[in-house]
This record gives structure tokens, C-alpha cells and sequence, in this order.
């Protein structure tokens, strides 16, 4: 029996501003073992087709996790940051780590990634990784900005969204913060990584950034449905690299 109803798949951007509409964001879902269909965004209506911006995302997720039968998510940019950055920030807990970025770094609806950038707040070095990333062969630090396949500016435009879920949505897991196996008939929230998955699947006519929103999405579907989702959720971690990862976040699929 699968453990979820409905799957989706973000591939996000941290381009530009938050309202900016953006064809490199891209959402895909599946409803058990249905066709994995692109979500058109909430702009979109018979007469035009508009691209996604990341406050819709947020509201349409908001609206998501209301409903009753149990829901994976897997979101296309770091959780978190690694331990030496809470170190640094005398942060003890991944809660503290979302408040005090957010604060740092607020959501506001005109300013971009690189306006708080210059500002010199809350950053790191290029070569501080976290443990998920160390694990894969291909994955980028956090604070790795301007280069192909960085994932550094989605990461800090989606955080103070993220902590927005969070405080927002008390039912919902976040992945593996809130502990590494996920309570019967809960929906879940958890950092992906399309690269794993993006060319397991033909791509026919996806863009790139489709692409990696679909294989996420039906990724999702077939493992939970083929194979169940607790070895995925369950990665052959030291007690003291799983403590350490329910500070830094991990990759979901990354064993």
C-alpha cells in the first residue's frame, strides 16, 4: 500500500524578484498512480498561459497541505545550511536556523537575492558543504553562487518561504527535521535533487527545467509505489551524522 496519494515535483529559481514570474519554475503532480501532469500556474486561464513566480508557489502549497490524504513534496533547493554555519551563529536548533534567516534575509516583494548579497548578511564560503552534499558526486555548496547548476540563489530565495510553511502548516513534515520516518497517513515536505533522477526518464518535449520537475514527481510515484519509501528515508547515517543532518538537511534519494 502506498504511503502517499499525491506527489509533486518543484523545480525552483531564486532569479529575480519573489512576484517575478519565471519559466524556470516549474511544478509537476500525480495523484497515486495517475500520469504525472504539469500544474499550470495559478495566473494561467483559458485565453493565456503565464509562467510561475515563488509567492505562488507558496500559496499554492499553502493550499495543498490542506487537504486530507497524505501528500509528498519534493522542493528543488537546500533546507538548510551546514553545521559550521550554525556554529558560527550560535544556532542550536533548525527552527532557530529558519527564524534567525529569515530575519536576515526577509522575503520582500522587490528585492532580490543579490540585493541582500551586497548587503554582506548571513553568508558563507563556497567550500563549506553539508554532509548530503558530500555524499553525492555532484551537488554544490549552499553558498556556491554564479556557476552552471548552483543551487545557492533558489536556496536563499526559498528559505524564508520555507519558514513560512513552517510556521504556517503545524501538521506537515518537514523532512528530516522533524525525525527521519514520517507518522501514517502525513504529508511531507523534503529537499530534492533532479539531478539524481532527470535522466532516468525520456525527456521528449520538456524543457530542462520540466524535465526536472517531472522525473522528481514521478520518481516519487514509483518509488512509493514500487518500492516504498522507507529506505530512502531511512539513509545508513552514524547516530552522529544523523544528528548532525537534522541540523543540515538531507537529499532524499541520496544513500
Amino acid at each position: 500500500m502506498n504511503q502517499f496519494s499525491h506527489y509533486v515535483g518543484i523545480d525552483y529559481s531564486g532569479a529575480a524578484q519573489a512576484t517575478t514570474r519565471s519559466k524556470t519554475i516549474q511544478v509537476y503532480q500525480a495523484a497515486d498512480d495517475s500520469l504525472v501532469e504539469e500544474v499550470p500556474s495559478l495566473a494561467t486561464n483559458s485565453r493565456s498561459r503565464r509562467n510561475w513566480n515563488r509567492q505562488e508557489v507558496f500559496e499554492w502549497l499553502l493550499e495543498l497541505f490542506q487537504q486530507k490524504s497524505p501528500v509528498i513534496v519534493g522542493m528543488d533547493h537546500g533546507f538548510s545550511f551546514p553545521l559550521s554555519y550554525f556554529h558560527r551563529h550560535q544556532l542550536s536548533t533548525w527552527d532557530d536556523f529558519l527564524q534567525d534567516f529569515a530575519e536576515q534575509w526577509p522575503e520582500e516583494p522587490t528585492a532580490t537575492v543579490d540585493d541582500f548579497r551586497r548587503k554582506g548578511l548571513r553568508q558563507g564560503d563556497a567550500k563549506e558543504l553539508r554532509v548530503t552534499e558530500q555524499w553525492t558526486s555532484s551537488a554544490k555548496s549552499v553558498f556556491q553562487f554564479d556557476v552552471q547548476g548552483s543551487v545557492a540563489k533558489s536556496t536563499h530565495a526559498g528559505l524564508p518561504f520555507l519558514y513560512q510553511l513552517r510556521q504556517a502548516l503545524s501538521e506537515v513534515h518537514f523532512w528530516p527535521f522533524d525525525g527521519w520516518s514520517i507518522p501514517a497517513k502525513t504529508s511531507v515536505i523534503a529537499e530534492i535533487y533532479p539531478s539524481l533522477f532527470r535522466n532516468r526518464y525520456p525527456r521528449k518535449d520538456r524543457t530542462p527545467d520540466q524535465q526536472d520537475a517531472y522525473a522528481v514527481c514521478r520518481w516519487l510515484m514509483e518509488m512509493d509505489s514500487q518500492f516504498g519509501m522507507e529506505r530512502f528515508l531511512e539513509p545508513p547515517l552514524s547516530t552522529e551524522l544523523r544528528e548532525q543532518a537534522r541540523l543540515e538537511g538531507w537529499i532524499l534519494g541520496v544513500t
